[in-house]
C-alpha cells in the first residue's frame, strides 16, 4: 500500500487529469475510485494521500447521493491526521463541510475562464510559487462554502471570496479548476454551455501551465514534508 493515492471521482467526465501525471512523475501509484459507480471508498489507514474531484452534485444532497456522508468522514480524517489531501471544486466544498464548516447555493453561477487573486497568505504558500498573484483558473460551480475554522484563506475571486483554502501543512482545497489536461478539456466539451471553450487554445495552455507548477507544488511539498518527517 506504500505511496497509494486515492482519487475520488464523481462522474466520468472529471478526472484527475494533471493530477495523476504530476503524482505518476514522482513515483505514487493512484487508483481511481468511481462513487458513481458504487466504488468502495478507501480505508484513511490505507492510503497516502488523497484527491477528490468535482462533479455537478450538491455536498448538501446526501438523501440523493448516500456516500457523501462517509466521503466527508473520510476527508476529515484523512485532514485532521495530517496526510495530504486536494479538492477540488466540489472536493473543495466537500474538504470545507468535513472540516465543520457551511456549503450552499451562492448568488449566481460561476462558470467559464477567470483568474483569482492571490490573497497575502497565498503569496506566501508555497503551492503557489512562480504563479503570479492572478492565476488563471476555469470555473465551474454555484456553490460556495464559509471558512472551516483554522483554515487560511489563499484565494479570492470577484464572485466570490473563498476560492481556495490551507487546512494544517497538507489539506488544499480548490474551489476553481487547474488540472484539466488536452483529454479533459474534451470531455467537458459536451457537458458547458454550447460555445465556451470554442477558439480557446490560448487560455487552455495558460491554465495547463499553471496547473502544473501548482499541481507539481503540492506533490512537491507533499514530498519534502515526507523527506523531513522520516529524519
Amino acid at each position: 500500500m506504500k505511496n497509494l493515492w486515492i482519487v475520488l471521482q464523481h462522474v466520468e467526465w472529471e478526472g484527475p487529469g494533471i493530477i495523476a501525471q504530476e503524482a505518476a512523475h514522482r513515483g505514487y501509484e493512484v487508483e481511481i475510485r468511481r462513487l458513481d459507480r458504487e466504488d468502495a471508498l478507501p480505508d484513511a489507514d490505507h492510503l497516502e494521500g488523497l484527491v477528490v474531484m468535482g462533479g455537478p452534485l450538491g455536498v448538501y444532497e446526501e438523501a440523493s447521493y448516500p456516500f457523501l456522508r462517509k466521503e466527508c468522514e473520510l476527508l476529515e480524517t484523512t485532514a485532521r491526521s495530517g496526510k495530504p489531501v486536494l479538492g477540488v471544486c466540489l472536493g473543495a466544498q466537500l474538504l470545507a463541510k468535513a472540516l465543520g464548516a457551511r456549503v450552499f447555493p451562492g448568488h449566481g453561477e460561476e462558470i467559464g475562464f477567470g483568474s483569482v487573486e492571490l490573497t497575502p497568505a497565498g503569496q506566501d504558500d508555497p503551492l503557489f510559487a512562480g504563479t503570479g498573484n492572478a492565476v488563471p483558473v476555469f470555473q465551474w460551480h454555484g456553490d460556495t462554502f464559509t471558512l472551516p475554522e483554522g483554515a487560511e484563506l489563499l484565494a479570492s475571486s470577484s464572485m466570490y471570496a473563498h476560492q481556495a483554502f490551507r487546512f494544517g501543512s497538507r489539506a488544499y482545497g480548490l474551489q476553481f479548476h487547474v488540472e484539466p489536461d488536452p483529454g479533459t478539456w474534451a470531455a467537458w466539451q459536451t457537458h458547458l454551455p454550447q460555445g465556451l471553450l470554442d477558439n480557446a487554445a490560448s487560455q487552455q495552455k495558460a491554465i495547463e501551465s499553471a496547473g502544473k507548477k501548482i499541481i507539481a507544488s503540492f506533490f512537491d511539498q507533499v514530498m519534502a514534508t515526507e523527506t523531513f518527517e522520516r529524519r
